[in-house]
């Protein structure tokens, strides 16, 4: 098949998985095209069978803002006339939906265009935040319905667009994915007396609530020694190293910035950490599970999906933070637990999560699609 990616660049789980998902059918040999604003975060080059082709957006005068919903929306018309596209994936509901229905409405105006199927998958925020704000949410449900088809990474998220956007169509469950091999704990050397590490990976949004980050690890800090490894960048990393120095735990903080394999990072983890005030997935957290690394989360969105409360990690209210740092500390006290919560989490991640696993069903979806 010839398909069409369009995602977002940044390091959020949304712009990860569509690449990921875009290198593991580039590998099963299909042709396969991604379009964003710049190279996504982890896209790889010289794979055969993948393309990366930049949206351009150019500034003029008479717009206060970019027109990007436009340029995409082209790139797309100009992409599936050279290409012949039998599929556009638009991964995120704003603005790629809703590009991808306007390309396909452009090309359906000229007989001669093939015109591709659209596939939407939704993340998260695209409707948790901005598909439930009045001023973009009837353009939301319209691109959704639009979509010859629709999946969710998680049925939280399913039952959350029914409700919030109202939608009443078929959308399928596809969960996020990793590749087994690549994300599996390394050997590391630690030196006698390590602090335990715990480990946080995030865009630094409010949403992954940052304070809730440090102040469960102040509690840690206080019974035992340890230290944070912050992985990332984002709005509210300078208000946290505010409150890590007027904690006085600025000394037992790494802060490595974005990285594009954490592998290593989550080989030397006791624990991860996202106490997040919602998720549709968790996706950082199923790399710490491949890892091996036991996580402790907020009870909230599909991370009940992911992590099984007692085997694989622990699930807590989001406001529970007494009992986020108890469920730590009760990890990093008990070696024989912690093997074997970390063993489970490994079990979990690739029987239920791996690419071999996920992709078909996106091969299958594709497949569906095309023959309507």
């Amino acid at each position: 098949m010839r398909i069409g990616i369009v995602c977002y660049a940044s390091t959020g789980g949304s712009g990860i998985v569509a690449t990921e998902l875009a290198v593991e059918l580039a590998q099963r040999g299909h042709d396969v095209h991604v379009l964003s604003t710049e190279p996504p975060f982890r896209f790889p080059q010289g794979q055969r069978g993948l393309a990366f082709h930049e949206v351009a957006t150019p500034a003029y005068p008479l717009f206060r803002e970019p027109q990007y919903l436009l340029s995409l929306a082209t790139a797309i018309v100009q992409l599936s006339r050279r290409t012949h596209l039998d599929i556009v994936h638009a991964h995120y509901a704003v603005p790629h939906a809703a590009a991808a229905y306007l390309a396909r409405q452009i090309m359906a105006a000229h007989p001669t265009d093939r015109v591709p199927k659209v596939m939407t998958t939704l993340h998260g925020t695209d409707i948790t935040l901005v598909g439930s704000d009045p001023s973009y949410s009837e353009t939301v449900a319209f691109c959704i319905d639009q979509s010859d088809g629709v999946t969710a990474v998680s049925e939280s998220l399913r039952v959350d667009t029914c409700k919030s956007v109202g939608i009443t169509r078929g959308i399928q469950v596809i969960p996020n994915f990793l590749d087994g091999d690549r994300f599996a704990r390394r050997p590391v050397a630690r030196p006698p007396g390590d602090p335990a590490r715990i480990v946080h990976i995030s865009n630094f949004r409010p949403v992954k609530r940052i304070p809730a980050v440090v102040e469960v690890f102040r509690r840690i800090r206080t019974k035992i020694p340890a230290r944070l490894v912050l992985v990332g960048d984002g709005p509210e990393l300078p208000a946290a190293r505010r409150q890590l120095h007027e904690a006085g735990l600025e000394a037992d903080v790494d802060y490595v910035g974005e990285q594009h394999d954490v592998v290593d990072i989550l080989s030397r983890a006791d624990v991860f950490l996202l106490p997040s005030a919602t998720e549709s997935f968790g996706l950082a957290a199923l790399e710490a599970m491949a890892c091996e690394v036991p996580v402790v989360a907020s009870r909230v969105g599909g991370l009940p999906e992911v992590i099984d409360d007692g085997v694989t990690g622990f699930l807590r209210a989001p406001d529970d933070l007494d009992g986020m740092a108890d469920c730590a500390l009760r990890v990093l006290a008990d070696r024989s637990q912690r093997d074997r919560m970390a063993a489970a989490a490994r079990r979990a991640a690739i029987d239920r999560f791996a690419a071999e696993r996920v992709v078909p069903m996106y091969e299958r979806a594709y497949e569906a699609l095309l023959r309507l």
